[in-house]
């Protein structure tokens, strides 16, 4: 499992690439690796999508959330 701000670096995404790929706030993006909030399945989903990722792959919040 890799940190979001992982997963977004191998990639050579910016906070703002990603965002507009997964169809979500920057801030929202910049909240989620800075462990401000816990994002909801859907956004999880959402952005390892835009990552070519499973959302089980990314860990948030030092915790993993597995989503179907």
């Amino acid at each position: 499992m890799s940190t979001l701000r992982q997963l977004r670096e191998e990639r050579h995404l910016t906070q703002e690439q990603l965002a507009t790929a997964a169809e979500v706030s920057t801030s929202t993006v910049y909240h989620i690796e800075g462990g401000k909030v816990c994002p909801r399945p859907s956004i999880v989903r959402r952005i390892a999508r835009a990552l070519g990722v499973s959302p089980g792959e990314i860990e948030v919040s030092g915790v993993s959330r597995r989503t179907p």
